[in-house]
């Protein structure tokens, strides 16, 4: 690793240390609040259950979205350099004055700002949609209002349900909700399974050199690919009644797999090659340009050889190939393995990535402890005031750890996608997909401690000023939070959970009555929310001018 690259690494986990305290206050000002902890212990449980959506959240589906909003073209080490800062000062200027700002709006700002000032430096005046997908920043833009809305409706849901008298009636609309989540999420779960198998077969890439780059001879192979995917679909409906090995099974004797196969066969022999990553380090140092075109080369005579693998075999490819480029006898066994290929294995391994039962299992679980809870305070024992105000500050316990998970696997993840892409960017790895272990548990990590500092000032912000908030409401505003995280990671939007509590809080202020919520408070956060991206664009693009006048 160069020194830049480790200098962009221990800048995104000082932001995500700084979204962790930044953020505290999403988990813990409603139960601090209410006093069911006390600060300290309060930060200790958020802290704690950040950590366990690493153990959750398998498919990183946010964290591919904020890798890729900006095209690849456009990713540089400076660049994600300038974002970062960017993202760091604005972050801890709205820390600074209690501010609830959005970190997740500031990282995907920054990010683009920077990419926009290196592609007008280095290209001049460009379309701003050939920089940035704006599919992407269009979906993060809408749900800055989607977000504490969808936050808000849901809250009164839970608020609604959770003061009716009638604990029959409350206890089957739960169960009945569990139930329609359970399902909801199956459709989820098939929805994604659809999107993995569209990239298994490229189309997003073929998309992004048809639509993007403007490159009609892959027309061909985009309208294919497509094709491919669409054919997939039948199959995956049979997942959660057969498992993976029935659809495997079923796509790979239906589905011609012999183009992707030859596909991802070249993918192996530019990983081989390092063709990617000399391409990216020939970005940043030119001496290295004259070792990529040769290699580009030799990958580029060899790739024909891919297309008979069917009729030469594994061994007969290879054989083929050492007979026109010979490979050293040293790695020459280390070229048969890196050419060996296991489509169904791969096959496999993109559906099962989308599979979210433990997460399904959490939010349902949680509804039914709730049951579970009325039923006993209010049907087997005396329902008295002290006995019911005891439930929900138990209940808040779990209201808070399911956000916290939510919290942890939605916020983590957005600097997952960020080191990655700046290791792609260095050519230490060849896509998001990629990326080693150690990136997961150290965002994970920091996050959690991060979230171990605190924020007392937007604790203060969120747990008091929006509106009074009881132990009942919030069970409703944490739960209603975690729920729209979990929904919208599913859908590998990258919201922002300050938002999305801030919605929930107000929702249950409004069930007691709109004078209940401080709407002048509310307002200046609308404005912070709003201002974000845009502010974090404009800073990542000065810092990336700064960077350019030292030869960033």
């Amino acid at each position: 690793m160069t020194s830049f690259l480790i200098i962009v690494i221990i800048l995104a986990l000082i932001f995500d240390f700084i979204n962790g305290f930044h953020d505290a206050a999403n988990s813990i000002a409603t139960i601090v609040s209410t006093k069911v902890l006390t600060p300290f212990q309060a930060v200790l449980w958020a802290a704690f259950f950040n950590c366990v959506a690493f153990m959750i959240f398998k498919d990183h589906a946010v964290a591919n979205t904020i890798g890729k909003t900006v095209y690849s073209d456009f990713i540089t080490i400076p660049v994600i350099f300038s974002g970062l800062v960017a993202a760091i000062i604005w972050n801890l200027l709205t820390w600074w004055y209690g501010i609830p700002s959005s970190s997740s709006h500031t990282l995907i700002g920054g990010f683009a700002g920077s990419a926009v000032a290196y592609a007008f430096l280095s290209k001049g005046m460009m379309p701003i949609n050939e920089i940035i997908d704006g599919s992407k920043i269009g979906k993060t833009l809408l749900f800055i209002l989607v977000a504490p809305v969808l936050g808000m409706f849901i809250s009164i849901i839970f608020t609604l349900i959770f003061i009716q008298r009638n604990t029959w009636l409350k206890v089957g609309i739960l169960a009945g909700s569990a139930v329609g989540l359970y399902f909801l999420f199956i459709g989820f779960q098939e929805d994604k399974m659809k999107e993995n198998m569209a990239k298994f077969f490229k189309v997003d890439k073929y998309s992004i050199e048809v639509n993007v780059k403007h490159d009609s001879t892959k027309v061909a192979k985009l309208e294919k690919a497509i094709a491919s995917a669409e054919a997939c679909d039948p199959y995956l409906s049979a997942y959660e009644l057969h498992g993976s090995d029935r659809v495997v099974d079923n796509i790979f004797q239906n589905v011609d797999l012999r183009d992707i196969t030859i596909s991802r066969l070249g993918d192996k022999l530019n990983t081989f090659y390092k063709i990617d990553q000399l391409k990216n380090r020939s970005k940043l140092d030119p001496s290295v340009r004259d070792e990529y075109e040769a290699t580009k080369i030799i990958v580029d005579s060899l790739k024909p050889i891919t297309k008979k693998y069917f009729e030469l075999g594994p061994e007969g490819m290879v054989a083929a190939m050492n007979a026109k480029y010979p490979i050293s006898p040293d790695k020459a066994n280390e070229f048969s393995k890196a050419m060996k290929i296991d489509i169904r294995a791969d096959l496999k391994k993109e559906i099962v990535k989308a599979d979210n039962m433990i997460l399904r299992c959490c939010l349902v679980g949680a509804l039914l402890i709730f049951c579970f809870m009325f039923i006993y305070n209010e049907k087997i024992k005396e329902p008295t005031a002290k006995r019911v105000s005891h439930m929900f500050k138990r209940a808040q316990l779990l209201s808070s750890a399911a956000f916290s998970i939510g919290h942890g696997g939605n916020d983590a993840q957005k600097v997952m996608g960020i080191i990655a892409a700046a290791l792609v960017a260095n050519g230490n790895i060849v896509d998001i997909k990629s990326m080693p272990d150690w990136v997961p548990i150290s965002c994970y990590l920091a996050i959690g401690i991060g979230t171990l500092s605190g924020g007392w000032k937007i604790v203060k912000t969120m747990g008091t000023k929006i509106t009074k908030v009881t132990p009942l409401e919030g069970v409703c505003a944490e739960t209603a939070g975690a729920t729209t995280l979990f929904l919208t990671e599913q859908m590998g939007i990258p919201v922002s959970t300050t938002h999305t509590i801030t919605g929930a809080i107000i929702g249950v202020g409004a069930t007691k009555s709109l004078s209940a919520v401080k709407w002048g408070v509310t307002v200046s956060l609308l404005w912070a929310w709003i201002l974000t991206i845009p502010i974090s664009a404009i800073l990542g693009a000065l810092t990336y001018f700064i960077c350019s006048l030292f030869g960033g």
